[in-house]
């Protein structure tokens, strides 16, 4: 069976890029927009984008690693 070239044909649709990008900046702007207070809005914005940062840099990365050296054993 072929690899997939990348990690996000082996997601559903919300799990792509653009479904986390969307829901990430959908909770900043309803944090914003319910609580008017831009402490909770920046730690909020902090969280979303350790969330981004694990789901859409560092997975995919880690997944391609992976998928190249089981392709060299």
């Amino acid at each position: 069976m072929p690899l997939p070239e990348s990690v996000w044909q082996l997601k559903p649709w919300w799990c792509q890029p653009w479904s986390i990008l969307l829901t990430g900046l959908g909770i900043v702007g309803v944090s914003w927009l319910v609580l008017h207070l831009w402490w909770i809005t920046a730690g909020v914005s902090l969280v979303i984008g350790a969330w981004w940062l694990l789901f859409l840099v560092l997975m995919p990365a880690a997944w391609k690693r992976s998928q190249a050296s089981g392709e060299n054993s």
